[in-house]
């Protein structure tokens, strides 16, 4: 094949529409290429790249930040999965606003979103979806003990949702049955950060999808339901419209698979299986105990967490005995980590009733409960395991773990075998296992409320220790405008 030699006489001699044409050509042949080569290149260049949300559901980064271990959320942790699936790294790309995600997807910066997104009509018509994962319903929310609307022709206040999300979508819909529906919308605040400016009452109400809610009103208990304003709602991962047909087909495959091995219900369970019900007293009661009495005993689990995180401690300890060192059970358990007095001896402690010495065993004793687990058990279920055994004993959670296995499930996930526990009060299960009769559904109960308060205590002292970075960054800066 020769190469057309342009000159200036040649170039003036050629339509310059059939040049532009010819070279466009070109360009939209080059990219077809390029986009049915896209999963080959993922494998080649040994990386996917991701697009997903800062926020407690998508992404977000704990402790320092400098390791990959310091990454989490739920998509973020799904897509992990899919890059360990094709055996490539996961490259993730988040964003502050949905916009920016779609920009980032159209240009192909990414290979595709994880981001919680709900599969609508508008949005189907310019892209493509992967399986659903999850389904959540989009709440209206407003503070408590504001007036409580019940329909949309009660709203009197100030209606904010975030733009470019699938509520303006429903919201659109329902406007046309409700024509004196009016709302704004923000493209610089997410879903979290309009649920303060509710608190805050600096706006009436706010809609949120229901799986992010649940995480949020840990930390934000005053946020109440008003009612839902759509039916549930599939989430799925977005791809654009000319993606590779070989990646979707990837990801049905993925999804197949995390479905059927229990790997999507394990996730599901590691961030909401915990958050399902939710009790206002409860977590408005721990929050007030947290600024109250904790800092009277916080260096003390500091000190003898030893390999234990110290708020996971002190969560233990909230849930045996609400921090109050002279507790006492009808059992004979007491003290702050409500200690029997077999396992105070074993633990070396001397009395029960001493704070210092009562969290001490106490930590000692859970940690001789993790070493307990089977190696093959990974983080975070061996921390459940150990929990459960804490509360019902060692021997009595093998029997429920023994139980699952008998009935096909996996003895290793805790998400199995807390749908088991319970079998150990009924005669026709328990009569056969080695240590009988227990009541199972107590450890279930157990493990799920410190679940809950130990992530509440993490999000609390993350923002108290932003709070003195920020106090400590002020006078650094006030003492050195003060030497200039």
């Amino acid at each position: 094949m020769k190469f057309f030699k342009f000159t200036k006489k040649s170039f003036n001699a050629v339509n310059k529409k059939i040049f532009v044409f010819l070279l466009l050509a070109f360009v939209v042949s080059c990219n077809e290429y390029k986009e049915q080569a896209s999963f080959s290149r993922i494998l080649e260049r040994g990386y996917v790249s991701v697009g997903t949300l800062y926020g407690p559901n998508s992404f977000y980064i704990q402790g320092s930040g400098s390791q990959v271990d310091d990454f989490a959320g739920f998509e973020y942790e799904l897509a992990k999965k899919y890059a360990d699936y094709l055996n490539v790294e996961l490259e993730i790309s988040p964003s502050y606003s949905i916009d920016d995600l779609f920009i980032k997807l159209n240009n192909g910066e990414v290979d595709f979103l994880a981001a919680g997104l709900s599969v609508t009509d508008k949005r189907l018509q310019r892209f493509r979806f992967a399986p659903s994962y999850q389904k959540a319903t989009q709440k209206l929310v407003f503070k408590q003990g504001k007036m409580w609307p019940r329909k949309l022709s009660e709203l009197t206040g100030k209606l904010m949702v975030t733009a470019d999300s699938s509520y303006v979508e429903n919201l659109e819909k329902l406007k046309q049955s409700h024509p004196e529906l009016t709302w704004q919308e923000s493209s610089e605040l997410d879903s979290e950060e309009l649920l303060v400016k509710v608190l805050d009452e600096e706006i009436d109400y706010t809609i949120i999808d229901s799986n992010i809610l649940a995480i949020n009103r840990r930390y934000y208990p005053e946020i109440s339901i008003a009612f839902s304003i759509s039916g549930e709602e599939p989430l799925a991962w977005m791809l654009s419209n000319n993606s590779d047909d070989a990646i979707l087909a990837s990801l049905v495959e993925f999804f197949g698979q995390v479905h059927q091995d229990g790997t999507l219900l394990a996730l599901n369970d590691k961030f909401y299986g915990h958050i399902e019900e939710f009790d206002y007293v409860d977590t408005r009661t721990f929050i007030k105990a947290v600024e109250t009495k904790l800092p009277k005993y916080q260096p003390l689990f500091e000190k003898h967490g030893q390999d234990i995180d110290w708020r996971l401690l002190a969560a233990i300890s909230y849930q045996e005995s609400h921090w109050r060192p002279h507790a006492r059970s009808h059992t004979g358990v007491r003290g702050m980590m409500m200690l029997t007095l077999n396992t105070a001896k074993q633990m070396g402690i001397k009395s029960r009733l001493d704070a210092e010495q009562s969290i001490h065993g106490g930590a000692k004793y859970f940690k001789r409960m993790i070493d307990k687990m089977p190696d093959r058990i990974p983080s975070p279920d061996r921390t459940w395991f150990a929990l459960a055994s804490y509360n019902v004993g060692f021997g009595h959670l093998n029997d429920a773990r023994i139980i699952t296995q008998q009935q096909g499930g996996d003895p290793d996930r805790w998400v199995e075998v807390k749908t088991r526990l319970p079998l150990l009060q009924q005669k026709k299960y328990y009569k056969k296992t080695k240590h009988g009769y227990a009541r199972g559904e107590e450890p279930v109960r157990y493990v799920e409320n410190i679940r809950r308060y130990y992530d509440t205590l993490s999000w609390l002292d993350k923002k108290l220790q932003q709070t003195l970075l920020a106090e400590t960054a002020d006078i650094v800066t006030t003492n050195d405008e003060a030497k200039e």
